[in-house]
Parts: structure tokens; sequence; C-alpha cells
């Protein structure tokens, strides 16, 4: 797995991914004819997958030193490398397309932040905090779009990079939920009291994040849909239901106020939505 650091004039950096996605590069010639403007408007959405994939890598490796401070079992902990080289690889799955798109697999690499320490409580809270942000949201909210986006596009090329990263994500996501069923229990009223309070935090941010990311194109053409371009006002009623019915629920059952901090999140971010 390798990923080439050029930089731009500005000696901003970039992610070059055009060796290892000229590896995994899928044959797109069943494709139909997409106008210019459409297969721009591909080649930007998984150019920004890729580089959205890489920066995951980096979340993964980074719950490595604070769930070993919250003394989880060392069983779990070696998914959590794996995990960071899955997200690796779909990046270079997703260079690959880029290219047989027609692109160049090349994209300034965002301002890499570590996962905040949250350093006003304790190991075991602070670690919950960060798997809830990572396993529990994120990942099932892209467990719930990719599967969509793989239905819509199964039995083509682009369908079979859809499923092998699917895959991974559910995984990634069954791991969040274990280890919240595992920690959970060693909670007390004061720090279950807290976790919640936080959801409204996390919640924030997974719409931040991720809405502005699921534009609504006009006039979408089935072609676009076929380059894996998914449809934004779809995508996004899809993250909302997919925290409505899983997310918060399951948040429920560990015992965390999720219902009331997910209506205040929406509260707060209700203009994104709008946007």
């Amino acid at each position: 797995m390798e990923a080439r650091f050029n930089h731009d004039t500005n000696g901003a950096p970039l992610l070059d991914l055009r060796r290892a996605g000229a590896a995994r590069r899928p044959d797109l010639s069943t494709l139909p004819e997409l106008s210019d403007a459409e297969r721009q408007t591909a080649i930007r959405t998984w150019r920004g997958r890729m580089v959205n994939e890489h920066l995951s890598a980096q979340v993964w490796a980074s719950l490595v030193p604070q769930l070993m401070r919250a003394a989880i079992p060392p069983e779990l902990l070696t998914s959590l490398p794996a995990a960071a080289a899955d997200e690796l690889r779909h990046a270079e799955q997703c260079a690959g397309v880029v290219l047989a798109l027609g692109g160049e697999a090349v994209a300034p690499l965002p301002e890499i932040l570590p996962l905040p320490e949250h350093a006003d409580v304790g190991p075991l809270e602070a670690a919950l905090r960060n798997v809830i942000s990572v396993g529990c949201m994120s990942e099932t909210i892209a467990v719930s779009i990719i599967r969509a986006e793989q239905a819509e596009l199964e039995g083509g090329p682009l369908g079979d990079v859809l499923g092998t990263i699917l895959a991974d994500e559910i995984k990634h996501a069954r791991f969040g939920w274990t280890v919240l069923g595992l920690l959970a229990p060693r909670l007390d009223d004061a720090s279950r009291a807290r976790l919640s309070a936080y959801l409204v935090d996390a919640f924030v941010h997974q719409v931040t994040y991720e809405v502005p990311k699921l534009p609504i194109v006009a006039g979408r053409r089935p072609e676009l849909a076929e380059a894996g371009v998914c449809d934004g006002g779809f995508a996004r009623d899809l993250f909302v239901d997919t925290i409505e019915t899983i997310i918060v629920p399951g948040l429920a059952q560990a015992g965390l106020a999720a219902a009331d901090a997910w209506q205040r999140a929406r509260i707060e971010t209700a203009h994104i939505f709008a946007a």
C-alpha cells in the first residue's frame, strides 16, 4: 500500500495515489456515455472518497493508544490496525476508479487532525466518546449509504468496488458497537450523564461533516448514478433515517439519552440541512 506525498506550488501536501491506484483500476468500458461535465462530477466524487478513506486510516490508528488506556481486551485491539489497513486499501480502490474515469488520482491532503483526547474525563469515558463517534456513528452511516449505492450498481464494475468496501465498513461498525456493549456497563451514573451530553456534539459533528458531502445534483441522469455519483437528496434522507432507526436506539440500549441528544443536534444544524 503506497501513498506518495508531493506538494503543490504553495507547499501544501498532495496525496498521490496514481501508482497504487493503477494496480486497482477497474474496467469501466461498460459504463454508459457521460458528458464532460458528468465525467468531471464522477471524478470529483471518487477523488473525494479517495481522500476521505485515506484520512480514515489515521482515525483508526489513533484509537489504538486510547483503547489501550481503557483496558479493552487485547483480542479486540488487533482489529484496529486491520481497520486502518482496510481504509488505506479503500483509498487505493477509489484512486483506481478515478484513473479509470480519466482523472488524476492526486488531491490536496487536508490537515490531519488527531482524535480528541478528551482530557476532561477518564480513559474509559474518553475512549467511548471516540468509539461512538467513529464506529457507532460514522461507520454505521457509511454502511447504510454505501449499501444503498452498491445495490444500485450491483452487477457492474463499480458495484464490485463498493461491495468490497462495504464488507469492511460493516466490520468497522460492528467493532464500534461491540466495544460500546463491552464498556458501557462499566460506566457509573455520572459518566453516563456526561457521555449522554457529549452525544449532542457528536451528532452535530456528523451533520456538519457528512451532509455537505451529499450535494443535491439538479437533473441527475441515471448515467451519472452508474458512475457512482449518489443522489444527494436520497443520501441525506438515508443519513437521518440511519441515525433515528439504528444509531439512536443502539445508544439508548447502552443506557444513553440519545433521542434527546439527536433532537438538540437537529435544532443546532437545521441551517445545514436547509442549505
